[in-house]
């Protein structure tokens, strides 16, 4: 894998890591807060409190299920030499970014340069998939003509 490859891959992994992360905390805040919330006179105020507590520990609970979905999705990616076809785990160079086909993880900085970690099922990933070096396209009246891949 090139490098420059292996090092989107880790700050994908990173990415992922800290969705994780933060998700982990929330849940732990929410548990902690719906434990230390003692049944007052107010019954109803306190049933209220602990029922939102219980729904931000469900959301970051789904959220938490989105990362893992996402570190399966990278962990599955063909990281390992290259392909004239792009693939889930290219680096398709264009005209009009330069697109790694992993995970929707937003735009990385590497060296200087910005990358656009994109799922393959994305509306650009789809475009994406399976062109070579030379194939043009248009998404949403935007031209893109693919320079290399890696």
């Amino acid at each position: 894998m090139s490098d420059i490859k292996e090092k989107l891959y880790q700050l994908c992994i990173a990415y992922v890591q800290n969705r994780m992360r933060a998700s982990e905390e929330a849940i732990a805040e929410a548990q902690q807060a719906a434990n230390d919330d003692t049944k007052s006179s107010a019954g109803d105020k306190y049933e209220t409190g602990r029922e939102m507590m219980q729904q931000e520990t469900n959301r970051n609970l789904a959220q938490l299920n989105e990362a893992n979905k996402l570190m399966v999705a990278l962990n599955q990616l063909g990281i390992k030499g290259t392909s004239q076809i792009a693939e889930p785990g290219s680096l398709v160079i264009t005209n009009n970014g330069n697109f790694y086909l992993s995970i929707s993880a937003g735009t990385l900085e590497l060296n200087g340069k910005s990358y656009f970690a994109v799922s393959p099922a994305s509306p650009i990933g789809i475009q994406l998939k399976g062109t070579q070096g030379g194939d043009e396209f248009i998404l949403n009246g935007k031209s893109y003509k693919i320079q290399s891949i890696q």
